[in-house]
């Protein structure tokens, strides 16, 4: 009789227990514009029973039992929140939660490259922004310089102008790369003669974010950003000490060792970057010339950070670097030239650049900022029988003062730029110095019109002796439609000075280019547009996210600068009597399942130059471009990608035109506390240009080089570690 009660009396117990499970909703939303948050994760405490808020910002958590119950609301970028509520509630109404923004991490996002204190979601301009993190994988495949990290953006391709010293630059929706600015925390310390090499030249260690803005910014940052630019933000001290070490060897005979150091004591912080990149050369496919050259490379970025009140800072860096490569013959190289193993391309250059700012908040609305930078680049080219050298002083001082209100900010100030480049006379031909100065002011404002709409105008106004004056209106909007889908909007006039560093003229080594002409040359003018389309939702109670950007480009360049050939051997840069056009769009889709990521890229880009009525396809710009990458990621363990990129046929300077070919990688990185292991498979596939064409015709002594349009190192294999400390 006991045992049938006790058995009663349990079997009660568990019913009553299973009637007792309540269902749990919410609504979460942004605590300063009470807007809707997709992807919050909410978790009873002591438990693994949780859900994510869906596109409507809606969480559901079923099985609560009886009870005080704690639940946990976490999502990136805002702080954690931990709610108390006692079960069965009074009402089946969706809870309210309100989160607050961390401003920690939101400084990790806000947009320096717009000039103003917006962050990323709520600026109307486009701005694609590569996190430190992102930096990080990016690192382990390419640890001695950043072409890797752009190159697999869509729209982004870094061109190889030299087949044997390697040289690149960065070309954005199809423009040639000396329409592209880079920057080094808002400082062009890339142009010029340093143009050919920047990319090769910095290695991504010490960079904390990385900002792209495709279409004209010329408006923002003068003469030279009609296809965009690309600013590189290095990392600032904090209170806890950053100090890192990446060794990093690879199967094309290349080494790399990088350190940084970054920490911050009161009134005092710094932050020192120092690396040294070696390769010795590297010739895969046997045709007797470097895939990879022979290079050494020392960097050195120290920078001081003095922080003399609560609302005054000032900053203090140098950046230096030193770099001897040689490419060309491989015999040559290993020290057994002779009259057919002769030929080499030299390139010894150093860089050294001072950057100073200075920082003052007068109070929560109003700062005054100061900037100015001071670069000198020194560049000695020899191939057989010419060399070319030169020196290049630049300089770069800002004044700007910034005034922000709830609804508006505005954003005023003053640049002078200067350029003088000496050419040391090796040879009696004409010497290309030129000294130029530019004075420009420029105005801009951020107005949040309304809940759906915000409007960024801009007006600046440069000064270019002997070439008169450019005015460069500048409009970006974007249009909140819905909580999941919002649209940009932007457009501006852009100018570049004329210069006779120019791809086509570094893949002559500037052998035979005539001197730019005053009188004969002009600024090239261009306007340019883009609209893009931003859907961002997810599914399965949030474990599936999904988001699709879709944008549209158009650009035209009147009166292009081209280098054509004159009647007597040598080489002249005309303003034709025509206009340059890119056109196209690209398409970012990104999934996310648990630690999976998928990203999928397309990009289409018609290029073309019209002269005479006639219009021609640009050289070395694929029409099709497909990315993907693959990602397993679980955080502070495992890091594991697989990638591929496909590209189409590209003509090619001889009028041929180039095959179409698919790269792929494989990564892995095993992360512990203090350090991490990894391995990189680059284009494992093993597709390079001398698999399937050809790169010079000609003798082995006397070459005449292609256009490189593929990879030339084929696969290349590194491992290395990075240590934290």
């Amino acid at each position: 009789m006991n045992i049938r009660i006790i058995t009663l009396a349990i079997v009660t117990l568990l019913v009553q227990n299973a009637w007792a499970q309540n269902t749990f909703k919410a609504i979460v939303k942004d605590g300063k514009n009470k807007e809707i948050l997709i992807g919050v994760n909410a978790v009873l405490n002591k438990t693994t029973n949780g859900a994510s808020s869906d596109e409507n910002g809606i969480i559901t958590i079923s099985n609560i039992p009886n009870g005080v119950q704690h639940i946990t609301f976490s999502y990136l970028g805002y702080e954690s929140e931990t709610k108390s509520f006692s079960f069965p509630l009074s009402s089946t109404a969706p809870v309210e939660i309100f989160l607050e923004q961390d401003e920690e991490i939101l400084e990790e996002v806000i947009i320096s490259s717009t000039r103003g204190t917006r962050s990323i979601q709520n600026i109307p301009t486009r701005v694609e922004f590569i996190s430190s993190e992102e930096l990080g994988e990016k690192g382990s495949m390419k640890p001695g310089d950043i072409r890797m990290l752009l190159n697999e953006s869509t729209g982004i391709i870094t061109q190889q102008t030299s087949a044997t010293s390697g040289n690149a630059a960065i070309r954005i929706q199809g423009l040639d790369g000396r329409y592209t600015q880079i920057l080094k925390d808002g400082f062009p310390v890339f142009a010029g003669a340093a143009s050919g090499l920047g990319l090769l030249q910095t290695p991504p260690l010490d960079l904390k974010q990385v900002e792209i803005i495709k279409g004209s910014t010329s408006t923002l940052y003068g003469g030279g950003a009609i296809a965009g630019l690309i600013n590189l933000i290095s990392k600032t001290p904090e209170e806890k000490r950053d100090l890192s070490l990446h060794l990093n060897g690879t199967s094309g005979k290349g080494l790399d060792a990088c350190g940084f150091y970054g920490q911050r004591f009161n009134k005092v912080g710094t932050t020192i970057f120092a690396s040294y990149n070696r390769n010795w050369v590297y010739d895969p496919s046997d045709t007797g010339f470097t895939a990879i050259p022979q290079f050494d490379r020392y960097v050195f970025n120290p920078k001081l950070f003095l922080y003399l009140t609560e609302h005054t800072q000032i900053s203090i860096g140098l950046n230096a670097m030193f770099e001897d490569r040689l490419g060309g013959d491989i015999e040559y190289i290993k020290g057994k030239g002779d009259d057919t193993h002769s030929y080499f391309e030299k390139n010894k250059t150093q860089r050294h650049s001072t950057q100073l700012t200075f920082g003052h908040r007068f109070n929560e609305k109003d700062r005054l900022d100061f900037k100015n930078s001071v670069t000198y680049f020194k560049r000695n080219i020899g191939v057989p029988s010419y060399s070319f050298e030169g020196v290049q002083v630049s300089t770069f001082s800002e004044l700007s003062y910034t005034h922000t209100n709830q609804k508006t900010e505005w954003v005023a100030g003053l640049n002078l730029w200067t350029d003088k480049f000496d050419e040391n006379k090796l040879t009696d031909f004409q010497p290309r110095d030129y000294n130029q100065t530019i004075l420009g002011a420029f105005v801009q404002n951020n107005w949040e019109a309304t809940e759906w709409l915000n409007l960024e105008t801009g007006l600046r106004t440069d000064y270019v002796p002997d070439y008169g004056t450019a005015i460069l209106p500048r409009v970006s909007a974007h249009f909140k439609i819905t909580d999941n889908f919002s649209s940009r909007l932007g457009g501006g006039f852009g100018y570049k000075t004329p210069t006779i560093f120019t791809e086509d003229s570094e893949r002559l080594q500037y052998q035979h280019v005539l001197p730019i002409d005053k009188d004969k040359n002009k600024l090239e003018r261009s306007y340019g547009l883009n609209i893009d389309f931003n859907y961002v939702t997810s599914f399965c109670d949030g474990n599936i996210t999904f988001s699709i950007n879709q944008l549209f480009f158009y650009t035209y360049l009147d009166n292009p600068l081209l280098l054509q050939s004159t009647t007597d051997g040598l080489y002249r840069l005309n303003n034709i009597t025509g206009h340059t056009d890119s056109k196209g769009g690209e398409t970012n889709v990104k999934i996310g399942y648990k630690d999976f990521h998928l990203y999928l890229g397309y990009t289409f880009t018609d290029t073309g130059t019209k002269e005479n009525g006639i219009r021609q396809e640009n050289i070395l710009t694929p029409k099709h471009r497909l990315n993907s990458i693959l990602m397993y990621e679980v955080e502070d363990k495992w890091k594991i990608g697989l990638e591929a990129y496909y590209f189409s046929p590209q003509k090619l300077g001889d009028g041929l035109k180039g095959k179409q070919y698919v790269v792929c990688g494989f990564m892995i990185e095993k992360i512990w506390e203090m350090f991490s292991l990894y391995a990189n498979f680059e284009n494992f596939t093993d597709r390079r240009q001398t698999r399937f064409d050809t790169i010079y015709t000609g003798s082995i002594s006397n070459p005449i080089f292609r256009d490189i349009y593929a990879p030339l190192d084929g696969f290349v294999m590194n491992a290395g570690v990075k240590l934290r400390f």
